[in-house]
């Protein structure tokens, strides 16, 4: 990792940058296989699965006999796990749900909210390096509390054309049927357009890598819906002189193996802070599996060095972190201070992997510094929210001449009028 000390508050934006990556390749790839099947549809389909998994499939959806046989080769102890964060996302998920509120604005004047499952939702869980299906809780649980009627949800197989077992339980744990082997962009064209074998949906959710990601992007500007925008992952460690560098070079690790592109910051209080914790990743490193991609991970990381708190949590703001750790002394103090994060982690025991896989809170969170301006997902990113009003006569009359006024004033004489033809009915206020 890289040490910078003390920068000047000028220097800030320009270190917290993350790193360019010219995607122009990438986005005439990923156009290539939009239109592929968009006008192939699933013979587009079998042929990148093909190209890219290495696999001649004839089928596309996963069997009810696969789905079955998948809890069989699970242990009963991942299937415990499994279920006990399913329970829990689904108590933090289940608690967003609000029900209908009417404000009346005005005697005779009520307004309300209501929140409507989107119809066709899409679901893209990752299973190339890693095969996430903690997505598909993250996923598929707010999409069933939200009602959504229709949930498909595509996955890369392996090269003999199986899905990873866990994945498919998961995806049976929740309710979720519709299964496709298809990964990459291929599976966000797919879900977009729709095909003979594919439903298309009105809104896709998921992680995915810069293919995946391009394609999001760019079905979103034909109409589609997307979560959010995403990039690589990324976690800053907030420490002071009470963390321990352990868990704090845990921490950094455990976002360091997700792959080469991930991003890595270390905000420090004091040079021994930072130079205690970097020897500590340095000796947990060796032990990794996944050792040479946190390494390259690392190798494009910082660990900035700040003269106080007050200035580290104005460069974490700054940054706006996916995932935020608090390993501070008062972190709860610190914690009500922040303003741009996609989830915080408070205190020297909450790990960045417990939210990541069964604390309750939501995993799919924004990156790349969109958590300036965007949530996580949540119950709310599967809803659509309708509002209604309903007035009596007294209402509209109470509320009438605002109305005309103001629509007159913007030269809307129609506006006006919808209102006039009603209050000119005979007997109009007499009720």
């Amino acid at each position: 990792m890289n040490i910078i000390c003390n920068p000047k508050r000028s220097e800030w934006a320009e270190l917290l940058k993350r790193p360019y990556v010219d995607n122009k390749t990438v986005l005439e790839s990923v156009q290539m296989i939009l239109t592929g099947v968009r006008q192939h549809g699933d013979e587009a389909l079998l042929s990148f699965i093909k190209k890219f998994d290495g696999v001649e499939l004839e089928q596309l959806q996963v069997q009810p006999d696969e789905m079955a046989q998948s809890e069989t080769q699970l242990t009963d102890s991942l299937k415990q796990a499994i279920q006990q964060a399913k329970e829990n996302i689904d108590s933090f998920h289940r608690k967003q749900l609000v029900g209908k509120e009417v404000v009346e604005t005005m005697p005779g004047i009520e307004c309300w909210r209501k929140g409507v499952g989107i119809e066709k939702v899409g679901l893209y869980i990752p299973g190339g390096t890693a095969p996430l299906f903690s997505t598909v809780l993250m996923l598929g649980i707010p999409a069933k509390l939200a009602g959504c009627k229709d949930i498909v949800l595509c996955t890369p197989c392996n090269s003999e054309g199986q899905i990873h077992p866990a994945i498919l339980y998961t995806a049976q744990l929740v309710g979720i049927t519709q299964v496709f082997k298809i990964g990459g962009a291929q599976a966000i064209a797919a879900m977009a357009y729709g095909t003979a074998m594919v439903p298309k949906v009105f809104k896709i959710f998921g992680p995915g890598n810069q293919f995946v990601t391009a394609a999001k992007q760019l079905v979103q500007m034909e109409g589609v819906a997307i979560d959010m925008p995403a990039g690589p992952s990324e976690v800053c460690v907030l420490a002071d002189e009470s963390a321990n560098p352990a868990f704090v070079a845990a921490d950094l690790l455990s976002q360091a193996e997700h792959g080469i592109d991930s991003q890595v910051l270390l905000v420090g209080t004091s040079e021994a802070v930072v130079n205690t914790c970097i020897k500590e990743v340095a000796i947990q490193l060796e032990k990794l599996p996944r050792k040479e991609l946190a390494e390259k991970s690392l190798s494009n990381s910082k660990a900035i060095v700040v003269e106080n708190v007050e200035n580290a949590i104005d460069l974490v703001n700054e940054y706006a972190a996916e995932h935020l750790i608090i390993s501070c002394k008062d972190a709860d103090t610190i914690a009500d201070k922040i303003t741009n994060a996609g989830s915080v982690f408070i205190g020297n025991y909450s790990p960045e992997s417990v939210g990541d896989y069964a604390s309750g809170t939501n995993h799919t969170l924004p990156t790349n510094g969109f958590a300036r301006a965007y949530s996580g997902v949540s119950v709310d990113s599967f809803l659509k929210k309708i509002t209604y009003q309903k007035l009596s006569q007294k209402g509209l009359q109470g509320i009438a001449q605002t109305v005309i006024e103001m629509a007159e004033a913007e030269g809307l004489q129609a506006h006006a009028n919808a209102v006039k033809v009603r209050m000119s009915e005979p007997g109009f206020g007499e009720i």
